[in-house]
């Protein structure tokens, strides 16, 4: 369910890509950016802006782990879960209809 600070769906593509790559744990902010990247381009400007958003939203938060004083961790709260999930249910169910119009998906090369 989404929060006031993300009343309604869609998510950014990248409010995604961060909430994706925290999805099995925590990670620290670079990390998160070399996932996301794997799926959009993203910058620092735009990692530590959207994160900032999402802690206000409490979509995410910071564990207060820390291997170096410059890294803070971040892991996905339950409402992060939850739109994550939204987001994903409002992809598969875009991919159905699609289908149903014949539109089948290319092979993506890395």
């Amino acid at each position: 369910m989404p929060t006031a600070a993300y009343p309604q769906l869609p998510l950014t593509p990248a409010v995604f890509a961060i909430l994706l790559a925290l999805a099995d744990g925590e990670k620290h902010g670079y990390a998160i950016m070399l996932e996301a990247r794997e799926h959009i381009a993203m910058g620092p400007g735009t990692l530590y802006g959207s994160l900032d958003r999402l802690l206000a939203a409490g979509l995410v938060a910071e564990t207060g782990f820390t291997d170096d004083e410059r890294r803070r961790y971040y892991r996905l709260t339950a409402a992060g879960k939850q739109s994550l999930e939204a987001e994903t249910a409002r992809f598969a169910q875009a991919i159905k209809r699609a289908r149903g119009k014949g539109i089948r998906p290319q092979e993506v090369r890395a």
